[in-house]
């Protein structure tokens, strides 16, 4: 039997204070952590094999974040991706989080939100971390016509699962 890799976070961000920073924090989880300073730079040495999840910046130079998860999602990764950003709104969120993002957190955020987000997303993660679930899912991914589901809260608090049709 293979043995299981330690899931991996990986931080894109332009500014080297932010990346040091969120690098440091991550760190302190006791979880392995990769800084990238722009889209492109990430793309060049990632591979979808290792678990984890990936801690993105909406507004960069060159590559913007959205830019970056279109690429992801046109390889069809299923890498959780947390976008962060201190210049987001709401039409912005909305894109990203239809294209597939785990989360959008506005700078300034509190440290142990963000440490709860990864969490999240590495629990996500491992939950397709067998070769054959990640294959699968890349496979749902790829087909658009179908209905996607999403929850609906209802008034008492509960969720009830529904589907968009096209």
């Amino acid at each position: 039997m293979a043995e299981a890799r330690e899931p991996m976070v990986h931080v894109v961000d332009d500014d080297e204070a932010v990346r040091e920073s969120l690098r440091l924090l991550i760190r302190s989880m006791g979880l392995p952590v990769r800084t990238y300073a722009s889209g492109a730079e990430f793309l060049g040495v990632w591979s979808d094999d290792p678990p984890g999840c990936l801690v993105l910046d909406i507004r960069m130079p060159g590559m913007s974040g959205l830019d970056l998860q279109q690429q992801l999602n046109a390889r069809h990764s299923i890498l959780p991706i947390i976008f962060i950003t201190g210049h987001g709104d709401v039409p912005m969120a909305v894109e990203a989080m239809q294209a597939g993002a785990l989360d959008f957190i506005q700078k300034p955020f509190r440290d142990q939100d963000l440490l709860d987000r990864i969490s999240q997303a590495l629990e996500r993660d491992a939950r397709l971390g067998s070769r054959a679930a990640r294959a699968s899912a890349r496979r749902r991914r790829r087909r658009p016509d179908r209905a996607a589901r999403y929850r609906v809260r209802r008034r008492d608090g509960r969720y009830r699962h529904a589907r968009r049709s096209r």
